[in-house]
């Protein structure tokens, strides 16, 4: 058995729809603003493998709500990782390119120095380093620009913006490759699965769609497959200012997913599936 932490957000949700055998675990379940409890329900139930889907995700209430994230981010996973390590099972981590300081225009690999510019981004690297040091058998599994049908989301929210406005104003210098939630929570089970019989293949990974693409012309890309007359006004990051800033550069090098028989998704053909869905349920 497989046990996942998450059961709301978007991985989660696409992982109950991979895997609906595993068990997944809520809030009330597993808080992980409490990581002695993480590290109680991995223990209690004695999976297979632990697959963390849970996390903060609030960009820019991180730079004023630090220690929550950093307990939910970083002490939480370090707390998983070490009870994962006792029992001698392999725990997938979800990570983000925020890591990075989004510098150059170069994708990013997985052993480039890490040098976070927001308080999110230093969060979950406070994760990936106590999993880490926990000397476990582990992934940890740095995605990006995150969409699906599920939750709040870029694609969902220009969809709805699309609809109600004859023109958006949208950031074109941060590029990076928008990431179906699917392509990652399948990922994630091929990874626990591949490191409960190889467990050399622990490390850092990246997955992220492709093309690379500026927020600009994912918005264009969403209005032209709904169908939305909505333009697109390209603009600069200084014209959007967040409470956070945020990478210019979130290009990640995905090449290390080989080693599971992963390979990157065009993140075009899961945007025709997700807008279809959508309309579906509408």
């Amino acid at each position: 058995m497989i046990l996942v932490f998450g059961q709301t957000g978007q991985v989660a949700r696409e992982l109950a729809r991979a895997a609906p055998e595993a068990r997944y675990l809520g809030r009330a379940e597993a808080d992980l603003l409490d990581p002695g409890a993480c590290a109680a329900a991995i223990t209690a139930r004695r999976p297979e493998a632990v697959i963390n889907a849970a996390a903060w995700t609030a960009v820019d209430r991180a730079e004023t709500e630090v220690d929550t994230a950093s307990v939910i981010n970083g002490a939480s996973p370090a707390a998983m990782a070490q009870a994962c390590a006792a029992l001698g099972i392999p725990l997938v981590q979800i990570s983000t390119d925020y890591v990075f300081d989004g510098a150059g225009e170069d994708p990013f690999a997985p052993d480039h120095l890490t040098a976070p510019i927001n308080a999110y981004g230093r969060s979950k690297l406070k994760g990936e380093e106590g999993v880490g040091r926990a000397g476990g058998v582990h992934a940890i599994l740095r995605t990006s620009w995150v969409f699906s049908r599920h939750g709040t989301n870029f694609v969902r929210t220009m969809l709805r913006l699309g609809a109600e406005r004859e023109s958006l104003r949208v950031v074109a210098d941060q590029i990076g490759g928008p990431t179906p939630a699917r392509a990652i929570a399948e990922a994630c089970l091929r990874m626990a699965q591949g490191l409960r019989d190889r467990a050399d293949l622990s490390g850092i990974y990246h997955l992220s769609g492709a093309p690379a693409v500026s927020w600009a012309d994912f918005a264009r890309a969403i209005m032209s497959e709904a169908g939305l007359a909505c333009r697109i006004e390209d603009i600069p990051s200084t014209a959007y200012p967040t409470p956070a800033p945020r990478p210019l550069n979130s290009r990640l090098d995905c090449v290390g997913l080989a080693k599971f028989g992963l390979t990157q998704p065009d993140w075009r053909a899961d945007l025709k599936d997700v807008i279809a869905e959508l309309k579906d349920v509408s």
